[in-house]
């Protein structure tokens, strides 16, 4: 990943191949010495040369060492920034990389997209959304290096093997309409329940639990709701009013209902279908 950073200031640096490295920012902004560089925000570069390497930075645009997946994330969004990308049919932004609870590493965006429900034949956005990823997920996909954007869309396999990674993935969403628990959960309920055809005990228990977290809550319009996938096997659910979350607030062990909820907006009848697009689109632009 670290040729795909962009700096406007220094077009091309050469190391050493074996060289060890501390990278704390992502623009050279004075060398200091043969093996410090300074960088924004106060930060360092210190190489340790052992022997031949070459690496150019990028001349473009300023943009953070995940700008790859930031350029990837807003192929189909109105206004990206080095830290925002936006969702064109909410204006809804979102953050290119976050922390969320749970998770050990910084997420990644890779696309964005929105769900609409159909009231009396009139389309209303009730959310926009945003699926982030552990960037080292790509190296489990190179079997789909190089293919198209509607070649990635349809391909279920690449889509089942992301969530299948033991690396964390997270689909944010953001309401831009208030929306009572219950009916929440009642949209997520019809969604997840035909893609378990024989739940287990755990299964259900899991859906109970799932049911009763968000039954009594009041999700005004600006509320986060992340649902959070760990591992395969467990779900994880944080919701905040007051902008990002902090903590995990529920927790759903069981591997049918964590990949039924997957499926839910990555399979092949995803209720927001431009998110999978844009994620689709996303995935062809780093998996060139």
């Amino acid at each position: 990943m670290l040729a795909a950073i962009a700096t406007s200031i220094t077009p091309s640096l050469t190391l050493s191949p074996s060289t060890n490295f501390l990278l704390r920012s992502n623009h050279v902004l004075q060398r200091t010495s043969n093996s410090t560089f300074l960088l924004n925000h106060g930060h360092s570069v210190t190489l340790f040369p052992d022997s031949p390497l070459h690496f150019s930075f990028y001349k473009g645009s300023r943009r953070h060492n995940t700008s790859l997946f930031a350029e990837a994330a807003s192929s189909s969004s109105a206004v990206t920034s080095a830290e925002y990308v936006e969702e064109p049919a909410t204006n809804v932004k979102f953050q290119t990389s976050l922390v969320v609870p749970g998770c050990s590493d910084s997420l990644i965006l890779l696309g964005t997209g929105f769900r609409e429900k159909v009231f009396a034949i009139i389309g209303v956005k009730v959310y926009a959304a945003g699926l982030y990823l552990n960037q080292s997920i790509i190296n489990e996909l190179n079997a789909w290096k190089g293919q198209s954007k509607d070649a990635i869309q349809g391909n279920s396999s690449l889509f089942k093997t992301i969530f299948q990674t033991s690396l964390e993935k997270s689909l944010q969403i953001i309401l831009v309409r208030d929306v009572d628990g219950k009916t929440f959960w009642d949209a997520l309920s019809d969604a997840i329940s035909p893609r378990i055809v024989e739940p287990t005990t755990a299964d259900e228990d899991a859906l109970s639990a799932f049911r009763n977290f968000f039954l009594n809550l009041s999700l005004r319009k600006g509320t986060f709701i992340f649902l959070t996938w760990p591992d395969a096997s467990k779900l994880l659910v944080s919701v905040s009013s007051q902008g990002l979350p902090s903590a995990v607030d529920a927790t759903i062990e069981s591997t049918n209902v964590a990949s039924a909820l997957f499926d839910v907006f990555l399979g092949d009848s995803p209720v927001s279908p431009s998110l999978k697009a844009s994620v689709a689109e996303g995935l062809s632009k780093v998996l060139k």
